[in-house]
């Protein structure tokens, strides 16, 4: 069956992919042609969008035939035999390597507009094309998404030759192919529209300008200082929004969170704008001792809670995880900022226990009730705060709410805590 463009087959694609959604995952577009195809999985799975970058190295006389390829991160991948049997010298190869990898170079900068490349490093990594016929672009794609540290990686595709999507088994963890024609020739035979996709089609996808797609109203990347650090951030804001949560990550975890994504949404349905802030920046997350440096991230906390104030204009809540728990408890005191309503889920408040008896705010403190350790934290925590303060158990759930329907419990318990003091008269369903 084919498919009426690219947008249409990436719609067909992410249908297929269903079952990544909610995981830790990245999509990455082979450009030109995959990007249009990786912009519709990537909204439909939730998930953050970012090309991966690869150039042929083709022989210096016959530049169609490949010899190598080269991607991002330094990766180089040469066929020895084929340098051998053409004689190719090593200044010859050099000059070729130079050559392509500027013009990675220049694709880099062209497609991100300034913009870093997304975090690949502890998540799966979904490689998207338009349509596979060697397959030889990908495999170095997928060694690519492995060198910067993917925990797996999956190839989706909408349409390829046989033979060529049964050799990617080899290399990738799974491969998701609607159609394989047995008659197959080329990519664009299973295309009704095939025009080619331009370098600004491809940034603006990246910029998560859809064209005549829609984007969720007030739907952004921000950036954030903090003193002189940038910090990045997704602001959401959905319409006659009520109030704004600002969501303080742990260690290890992000805006790009798939567990913090599913709680934003909830609290999105309810008619609450949410800001997903990385308080750390990617270099410092390495550092344990900045992870745990408690009023460092509070004080960082407190700079994004006046930013989004004085943007928003609406009343502001905490929502804490991990570390990020006692800094949303910490930065509540604060006499530079105004919070309404804190919830912590899963967190360690005792890393604020010096402030748990200044903290005033509304705090709702959220455990599983099989995470025996953090619960017993969050008792003792629970017991000091003088404020109205609640302390939620999820039945069945451990420290990352993995249990079906844990994640959903507590984002249905935060949402009702925000509903109650969060602007309460205004917010959907209070």
């Amino acid at each position: 069956m084919p498919f009426t463009d690219r947008r249409d087959a990436g719609r067909r694609l992410a249908a297929r992919l269903d079952r990544w959604r909610g995981m830790d995952v990245v999509v990455l577009g082979l450009p030109r042609g995959g990007v249009p195809v990786a912009f519709e999985v990537a909204r439909a799975l939730g998930a953050p969008l970012d090309v991966i970058l690869v150039r042929k190295l083709g022989l210096p006389f016959q530049p169609e035939l490949g010899m190598g390829a080269i991607a991002e991160g330094g990766l180089r991948v040469v066929d020895p035999d084929l340098v051998r049997r053409f004689s190719v010298s090593a200044p010859e190869l050099a000059a070729v390597e130079s050559a392509e990898r500027s013009e990675l170079d220049r694709r880099a900068a062209r497609f991100r507009s300034g913009r870093g490349r997304v975090p690949v490093r502890g998540r799966i990594a979904i490689i998207v094309d338009d349509g596979v016929a060697t397959g030889s672009t990908v495999r170095v794609a997928v060694a690519a998404a492995r060198a910067a540290g993917a925990t797996g990686v999956v190839v989706a595709v909408p349409v390829g030759a046989r033979q060529a999507v049964e050799a990617l088994r080899e290399d990738a963890d799974d491969v998701v192919c609607l159609e394989c024609p047995s008659m197959f020739t080329a990519v664009g035979q299973s295309y009704e529209d095939f025009t080619q996709t331009s370098d600004d089609e491809v940034a603006r996808l990246l910029a998560g300008e859809a064209g005549d797609h829609e984007r969720a109203a007030g739907d952004e990347e921000v950036t954030v200082f903090a003193g002189a650090v940038p910090l990045a951030g997704r602001l959401t804001v959905p319409e006659r929004a009520a109030g704004t949560v600002v969501f303080a990550h742990g260690g290890g975890s992000g805006r790009y969170s798939p567990r913090a994504r599913s709680a934003a949404d909830t609290l999105h349905r309810a008619g609450i704008a949410t800001l997903l802030v990385d308080l750390l920046t990617a270099s410092e997350e390495a550092d344990r001792a900045r992870v745990f440096a408690v009023e460092l991230l509070a004080n960082r906390l407190v700079e994004v809670t006046r930013w989004v104030r004085a943007r928003v204009g609406l009343p502001v809540g905490y929502f804490g995880t991990g570390t990020g728990a006692a800094a949303a408890l910490w930065a509540a005191t604060d006499y530079r900022v105004e919070v309404a309503a804190v919830v912590a889920r899963g967190g360690r408040p005792d890393l604020a226990a010096k402030r748990l008896g200044w903290v005033r705010t509304p705090t709702m403190l959220i455990a599983g009730a099989l995470d025996n350790a953090v619960l017993e934290l969050n008792r003792k925590a629970h017991a000091q705060l003088r404020g109205e303060a609640r302390l939620a158990v999820v039945p069945g759930a451990t420290r990352l709410f993995e249990e079906p329907g844990a994640l959903d419990a507590a984002a249905g318990l935060a949402r009702d805590w925000y509903r109650s003091h969060l602007a309460p008269s205004r917010i959907a369903g209070g």
